[in-house]
Parts: structure tokens; sequence; C-alpha cells
């Protein structure tokens, strides 16, 4: 492309990063890299009312750890700020244009109430029509209306000021992901509020005014906001200026119920803050948004987000919707585990800490063993970090009730007989003992005993860990404290087989 790239990611601190806003975060910040250009934050903050004490902080935060960074935005701000809208209202950035429609005759000052609207409604609906607005200065004159401005004003009523829809009008634009679209004004459901009675711009006007002054050049964001373009051309066209070029991306659905991601769905996690404190990757979180509505050229799916700037490209944005698959996610994040598992492994050692396993001095001075019995547990079969304190709870740092299918092997003929063996043979074994003679310690007791299979490795594995399947137990026994085992061996004999 030729033309200078300006896009921008502007959220709401209504709430936290939810997945839906990240992969429109991503998406920018992928077009706008792919090409050399600029990735701006603006936060629209003008709904005052919704707006959380973190709510700024907890989406740049994500965004920063999902590995994202930005070319201008409230903390680094460029020539074309403020980059809060509250600020810029503040400023009076907005009033000028909405003076300039009012004088135009593009825009007018309406005082219905609220129950009047509502009347209107009702009548609508009665009538089977659609749901519109009725411009209430029909057949008179710019002198006429503003009299009764003054009429309005002298009762004490406040205004909005509407913004006049040319109903016959189409609008069409050549979407980057969808192609041609065109909706008729009509569909808008007439005059629109462009300012609130408090002053505050509206969001559709609001967002128009501040892309023209950023220079935004391309708006690439989910499908539901197709319904407002129309209204955002109205007053990009109205104001004598260039529209940008616009994308809408696919719906994200739930992958299981097809029905579009909803906050309300407690069923699924669908902010990125929730899956920082599970332990999952943010390489994997971006690998995983990233395909979520855009397709690579190939079979492979694990992409670095580098990779993913080399080979970006528009014109693979899907128009389907794209499904959030709990599971793809899960298995992503383990490839990832398993790719930097030794960068991981403080991670993974720190979720003992946070579960009381391990005490934070210990997990200092341990850390090596740490890492071993993580690794002996078979830390390469879990999706996310903090399933590592079920893998390694037992019987690494605790043990598990001896059930009565246990018990069962242990008193059997063979059983006693390999616990004897076994015992025996273990208490000789030097600490220092390593897999392979734990190994050859248990082949040998099979030859002697001609014991094989279960009747072999249950009474052993029993023994050691009140388990009946598990890790390789000579690997296990490698990292397991030796004193442990045979205070578990004493209490099991003195309690079954006496």
């Amino acid at each position: 492309m030729t033309e200078e790239i300006r896009v921008r990611y502007a959220p709401s601190p209504t709430g936290h990063l939810h997945i839906g806003n990240a992969r429109t975060a991503i998406f920018n910040w992928l077009f706008a890299r792919h090409y050399n250009g600029k990735f701006i934050i603006r936060i629209e903050d003008t709904d005052t009312a919704r707006n959380i004490a973190d709510g700024e902080k907890s989406q740049l935060d994500n965004l920063a750890w999902l590995g994202l960074d930005w070319d201008e935005s409230p903390a680094n701000p460029g020539e074309y700020g403020p980059y809060r809208q509250s600020e810029r209202n503040e400023q009076g950035l907005y009033q000028p244009f909405i003076d300039e429609l009012l004088a135009k005759g593009l825009a007018y000052k309406s005082y219905k109430t609220t129950e009047t609207i509502a009347a209107e409604r009702e009548a609508q609906q009665a009538a089977k029509q659609a749901p519109h607005y009725v411009y209430e200065y029909e057949g008179l004159t710019s002198e006429e209306r503003e009299a009764k401005y003054a009429e309005f004003e002298a009762q004490g009523l406040k205004a909005v000021v509407r913004f006049r829809v040319p109903e016959e009008k189409v609008y069409t634009w050549n979407d980057i992901v969808k192609g041609h679209i065109e909706i008729g004004a009509k569909e808008v459901g007439g005059d629109w509020v462009i300012q609130k009675t408090d002053g505050m711009p509206t969001y559709n006007f609001a967002v128009v005014v501040d892309d023209h002054l950023m220079k935004i050049s391309h708006v690439l964001r989910g499908d539901d906001h197709v319904s407002n373009t129309p209204k955002q051309i109205m007053i990009f066209e109205a104001l004598g200026w260039d529209v940008p070029k616009f994308g809408h991306m696919a719906l994200i659905i739930n992958g299981e119920t097809g029905k579009k991601l909803s906050k309300r769905d407690e069923n699924l996690l669908q902010f990125v803050e929730q899956y920082h404190e599970l332990g999952y990757q943010p390489q994997a979180m971006v690998n995983f948004i990233g395909l979520l509505g855009w397709s690579p050229k190939g079979e492979d799916e694990i992409f670095s987000l580098e990779s993913f700037k080399q080979m970006f490209d528009e014109t693979r944005l899907s128009k389907a919707n794209a499904k959030f698959d709990q599971k793809k996610l899960e298995w992503i994040n383990n490839q990832w585990m398993r790719r930097d598992l030794d960068q991981v492994i403080p991670q993974l050692i720190q979720e003992l800490v946070n579960a009381n396993l391990v005490s934070a001095a210990d997990a200092e001075t341990k850390k090596d063993w740490l890492a071993e019995v993580i690794k002996v547990a078979g830390v390469e079969g879990i999706s996310y970090t903090r399933e590592v304190v079920a893998l390694v709870r037992q019987p690494f740092f605790e043990l598990g009730d001896m059930t009565d299918e246990m018990v069962d092997y242990l008193t059997s003929d063979d059983g006693r007989k390999v616990f004897s063996a076994w015992e025996s043979a273990y208490t000789a074994l030097p600490e220092s003992a390593t897999a392979e003679d734990y190994m050859n310690t248990i082949r040998s007791i099979q030859n002697t005993l001609d014991i094989k299979g279960r009747n072999l490795w249950n009474p052993i594995r029993i023994a050691t860990t009140h388990e009946i399947q598990g890790p390789n137990l000579p690997e296990m026994l490698v990292v397991m404290d030796k004193k442990t085992i045979l205070s578990t061996m004493t209490d099991i004999k003195a309690t079954y087989l006496n």
C-alpha cells in the first residue's frame, strides 16, 4: 500500500479486555505493522456511568501482556491528542462540528421527552411500522423552527441534537472483509442523536470526528458495527471529509452452542485476564485469537506474533463466523508450553507457591528439584500452568487415600510377596540410586518371584505412592524423598499386612 496506514483500537474502559476486543486490537496491530503503519490507542470513555476504576489500565496491561505495542496513546501522545474522548470533549473539539451541522440545517435541536418518543414507538408498533423517529418540525421554516426552540427553552426543556437523515439515500462501501455493502438510510431508524442533553457527543458522532482529526485511514472492527457504519458515513459526508476504509470481521461464536459470544455466558471464559491468571501463555493466546476469523496459507497452526505480522494478509479475513473452540485453545497453549518449557518452569513453580505446596523460600532453594518433580510428573500433558498443582500434589507433596482396590492388590498372595521383596530391596538402595537402578531392582524381583505385569507393578507403586497409575515409577523414585517412602511403607505394613 502506498498510502500512510493509521489504524486505531478504541476501547471503552467499562470492563476488562474481552476476547473479541483483543482480536480487534491484534488485527489492527498486524495490519499496521505489516504495512509499516501506525497503531493508535484511543480511549472512548464518554459513558461515565459504566466506566470502571481500572478499566483503561486493564485494557492496556493485557494488550502489553499479549505482546502488542502502540505508537500513540494517552501515555505516549502524538500530535493528534488528546487520546481520551472525555478530554477531547473538555477541550471543545466536538462542538464546532455540531454547530456547523446545525448552521447548515443538517442537524436540529429536539426537545421531545422520552414519554413522547415511547408513545410514538407504541403507535408505530400498533400500526406494524418499523420503529423510527418522527421529525417534529416538518413544514416549518428555519425561522419558525428557531421560534419553537425558544418556546421549548422557556418551558425548561433540554434539547438533544439530532442529525437529519436523508431518507432516500443508500450508503455503500467496499468492505475489506465482507465486500460490497449497501444500507438504505431508512434502515437506521430515522433522525438520530449526535449530542446528548448534557452536551456529550454520542458514539457515532464522536468516533467520526476523532477518526478524521486523527487521520485514521482504515477501521477494522467487529461485525456488530456494520449497522453503525451508515450513520458514520453520513457524518463524514455531511462535514465534507474523506471516509476511511471499513472492514468488519466475522462474529466469534461459541463452538459448542453456535451462539454469539455473550459476556453473560459464564460457561466460557471470555476475558484475557482470566486466561492470564490460569497460566496461559501470551504467545498461545495471540496464536489462538489470530486464527479466529483469519486463515493462513498451508496447514500449520502454531504461529508467533512476528510470524503473523510477516504473513498477514487482510484478504484472508473470513466472512464466516469464527468458532471459539476451548479445546483448541488448550491444545495451542500446550504446544507453546512444550516449546518453551524451561521458560515456563518458573511459572509452574510459582503455581505451587500460590497453592501453598511449597514456601517461597523453598521455591528458590529447591528450584532444581521442583523442576525435576514437575517434569517427571508429566507436565507435557497439561493445558495451562495452574493445572500443575493437581498434577504434582499427589504423591509428591501429599498421599491420597487407600482404596479397596489398592488393599486387594497388597493383601493378595502375590502382593504380599512383592511388597516384602520391594521393602528389602528399596531399603538397601542408596539415596543416589538412579532410575536405571530402580528399574533393575524391579526386574530382579520379577525374575526371582516370577510375578509380572500389574501383580508386580501395582503393589510397588501403591507401597510408595498410594496410587495405581501414574508417571514412570523409576523416574518418580529418583525425585521422591526416601525417608517419606520408607515411612509410607511402614504405615502400610502395620495397617494392612500384619
